[in-house]
């Protein structure tokens, strides 16, 4: 069977939960499912390079056969292969397209060019595009407030703060209403200039301003959502999550889901913990959000 040569389109990013598409490949995996590729999707897969939003829940229908979706992943093929979670490229690498796989135990009667329509659990949508929102909302709220413990200047995060975030992140998880966020504070971080020694004392300083900057956010109920870099709809083009603040217009590259605007939560916490371990400290913050 033909592989894809364009990216899947996908309306996810502006919060579509449904979508009809074309099938363009089939491919059978060894564990004895199928990768079900479509010309254009509303299904949000996980990401293998950075998985922190897990894929959405639902199904795919064709006539009035349903086929349930156990699990979405990114594919990228260069033609002759399709390469399902596994990549050996980067998304968004010329040459290459990429694809959202929808997997199905079961792919009988489902053959290319037959129109499929795919729809996404709302409510596991919702949550994860809360605990998206949150996350990031509570990761510039501790670039801010872990800002005084810098001595030298290193890169600056879209509010002008020393980016804590993407120079000590290991991994992120987002979960229904919320997040988890690990940070590894070593060597190289301490000659960056951060004050590692002084955390310690001030954790629960530090997780009352970041939770006083969370609520001064959600009171403002600002538009949020997802910007484009180019006109298209392809999963490889690159998209940033939008806010603004009250401090100005903030942008964060991000390609999984959100809310719509900041009044749709009621609060946003924080929790902080700190492990040493082999010479480093390992700062762990759990993001906890309420729907409004």
């Amino acid at each position: 069977m033909s592989l894809p040569s364009t990216d899947t389109v996908v309306t996810y990013p502006d919060g579509d939960l449904t979508a009809t598409g074309t099938v363009v490949h089939l491919e059978s995996l060894p564990d004895g499912r199928t990768a079900v590729v479509l010309d254009r999707t509303a299904f949000h897969p996980v990401d293998p390079v950075w998985p922190d939003q897990p894929a959405d829940t639902g199904e795919l229908v064709l006539g009035d056969r349903t086929y349930p979706i156990v699990d979405a992943v990114v594919g990228a093929t260069d033609g002759g292969s399709l390469f399902v979670g596994d990549a050996p490229v980067r998304t968004g690498t010329e040459g290459w397209a990429f694809v959202v796989c929808h997997l199905v135990e079961d792919a009988t009667g489902l053959e290319e060019g037959a129109t499929v329509a795919v729809s996404a659990d709302a409510e596991r949508r919702r949550a994860l595009s809360t605990g998206h929102t949150a996350c990031h909302l509570a990761s510039l709220a501790l670039n801010e407030a872990l800002s005084p413990l810098w001595t030298k200047e290193v890169k600056m995060d879209g509010r002008g703060r020393p980016d804590f975030d993407q120079l000590a992140i290991t991994s992120s998880r987002i979960l229904p209403d919320g997040s988890i966020d690990e940070y590894r504070i070593g060597k190289s971080l301490r000659k960056k200039g951060f004050a590692a020694a002084e955390l310690p004392a001030r954790l629960d300083e530090l997780s009352a301003t970041i939770d006083g900057l969370l609520a001064e956010w959600v009171a403002t109920g600002a538009p949020v959502g997802i910007a484009r870099d180019g006109d298209g709809h392809g999963l490889g083009e690159r998209r940033r999550w939008r806010a603004e603040l009250p401090d100005g217009v903030i942008e964060i590259p991000c390609g999984g889901t959100h809310l719509h605007s900041l009044s749709e939560l009621a609060a946003v916490t924080v929790t902080l913990e700190l492990v040493e371990a082999e010479g480093a400290l390992t700062l762990t913050m759990r993001t906890s959000a309420e729907p409004a």
